[in-house]
């Protein structure tokens, strides 16, 4: 499958666990290794064929779109408006989807900064679009090895078929794969969600049960940069520390 040429970038959140640093500033422009994290995946999006970002907006949203009117290059950046009330990942979703188009898109959380060991034109994102396929998932999502991430707490999230199915962990004390922060989607794929906040989760769920969501293990290292300590640990990591 050609790779989406629009994503959905979820930069509302309030970043609680990153205080301090996000007492001034949203989570969005949190710096590591000298970049905000909305930087970091920006380019990745914009190395993977992305030209057009739909980027949510709530906590400290002034700032975070005075920083975004000044980004140089791709992919063009749109705002989806949250300030009257945050809608979580699914709403988000949904509010955003009239700027996204019909097209399947990449949904990115800001909170992930990863090394990609793929060949050039062999990025994790571009593994991810061979891989999605709308006529047999509604979703397909990056992953990561649990075994030596940083910033990941728990036992993982998934297990992951040979097929490329995945399953939730469910009762198991723990599974070999997290969720890093991308996946594919249409963008109609929460219509059907309630009006106001809503997380995609009860979405992933539905369609694993019905055998619907896959998955691609990132070949790299996966940083969660979810409070100050992992930011600094992701710093360290990108340092060669």
């Amino acid at each position: 499958m050609t790779a989406p040429k629009t994503a959905m970038v979820l930069a509302a959140g309030l970043g609680t666990r990153m205080r301090p640093l996000t007492d001034d500033r949203p989570k969005a422009l949190v710096e590591v290794a000298g970049q905000p994290l909305i930087d970091h995946v920006l380019r990745r999006l914009g190395e993977s064929g992305v030209e057009r970002a739909v980027v949510n907006v709530h906590w400290f949203s002034d700032r975070l779109e005075s920083h975004l009117a000044a980004w140089a290059g791709g992919p063009e950046i749109l705002i989806s408006d949250e300030r009257a009330e945050l809608l979580e990942t699914g709403g988000g979703l949904k509010k955003a989807a009239p700027l996204l188009g019909a097209d399947p898109v990449f949904v990115a959380n800001i909170d992930s900064v990863w090394t990609d060991n793929g060949a050039p034109g062999d990025s994790a994102l571009n593994q991810l679009a061979r891989l999605w396929n709308p006529s047999i998932m509604d979703a397909a999502l990056l992953l990561a090895r649990r075994e030596g991430s940083i910033g990941f707490e728990g036992g993982g999230d998934f297990f992951l078929a040979d097929d490329g199915r995945l399953t939730f962990r469910g009762e198991a004390a723990e599974a070999p794969f997290a969720y890093m922060g991308v996946h594919i989607c249409r963008p109609d794929y929460v219509a059907d969600g309630p009006e106001g906040p809503f997380s995609l989760s009860g979405f992933w769920r539905r369609s694993a049960a019905a055998g619907r969501l896959y998955g691609c293990v990132l070949d790299g290292d996966w940083m969660h940069v979810g409070d100050p300590e992992a930011r600094d640990a992701a710093e360290a990591k990108l340092a060669g520390g």
